[in-house]
């Protein structure tokens, strides 16, 4: 038995920190000088918003000096029984220190060694330059297809399907939600774009994002695995509590 509920964990913690390079975690601010774009026509097509994406992210990742955020972890059965719980703060300082202090564990032991433990320790490489894959949503990387304008919760968001241009289980296939203003990512929802193992029948995940004092910072991760023989288990992680300190406008490599 134990043996069976190390193999799901393993592969969970394994699936789940792919998220980390499918999706890497950016600062998004919204910038009070954006960079000129071309005159927009009748109809915005994907071809702008794709560049203005890539173009606005520069300035954020120039804008973000450090962050630290509350962190919760959670592993549970899709029937809510809770596997295991983490809980602890994520300090950020650019460019790549990422340090997470743990307030609080809950839960099976196995777990969070085999799932939890791993999955905080390699965001924390993926910063620092370690196990780092070219993963960023550019055009290097993705089609965008506009779908429709819509809205999502209080945000007008272009709704976009991102297609990898590459058989590669460091992208993704799915879906983007881009604020109609801040040219920020409000939501993701997708799969990686080719398998992680034969243990592993489908992975899912989606974030969403949320605007804190100016700044897109993850709210909230929820990742689905399904094993295959053992079922499925839910990775959700939280994050909130905030407190951002931005670099002084001086000091951006994109004023120079």
């Amino acid at each position: 038995m134990r043996t069976r509920i190390a193999r799901i964990n393993v592969y969970l913690g394994a699936a789940a920190a792919l998220v980390w390079f499918l999706i890497p975690i950016r600062a998004q601010q919204k910038s009070a000088d954006p960079p000129p774009a071309a005159a927009p026509g009748p109809v915005i097509g994907a071809e702008r918003i794709f560049a203005e994406l890539v173009a606005r992210n520069q300035l954020r990742a120039d804008a973000l000096l450090e962050y630290s955020a509350g962190r919760t972890y959670l592993v549970s059965h899709p029937n809510g029984k809770v596997h295991a719980r983490v809980e602890g703060r994520m300090k950020f300082r650019a460019p790549d220190t990422k340090v997470f202090h743990v307030t609080s564990e809950q839960g099976s032991g196995i777990v969070r060694r085999l799932a939890l433990n791993p999955l905080i320790a390699s965001e924390i490489r993926a910063a620092a330059g370690k196990d780092r894959h070219d993963s960023a949503i550019t055009p290097a990387n993705y089609r965008l297809e506009l779908i429709a304008e819509v809205a999502l919760g209080p945000y007008r968001c272009y709704l976009l399907e991102a297609t990898p241009k590459r058989v590669d289980k460091y992208l993704f296939e799915g879906k983007v939600w881009v604020d109609e203003d801040d040219f920020a990512v409000v939501r993701i929802e997708g799969r990686p774009a080719a398998s992680l193992s034969f243990w592993i029948k489908r992975a899912e995940f989606v974030r969403q994002y949320q605007k804190v004092d100016g700044f897109w910072l993850p709210q909230k991760d929820e990742t689905t695995v399904e094993v295959r023989l053992y079922g499925k288990r839910i990775l959700t992680i939280e994050h909130y509590d905030y407190s951002v300190k931005e670099r002084p406008t001086g000091e951006r490599r994109s004023t120079e």
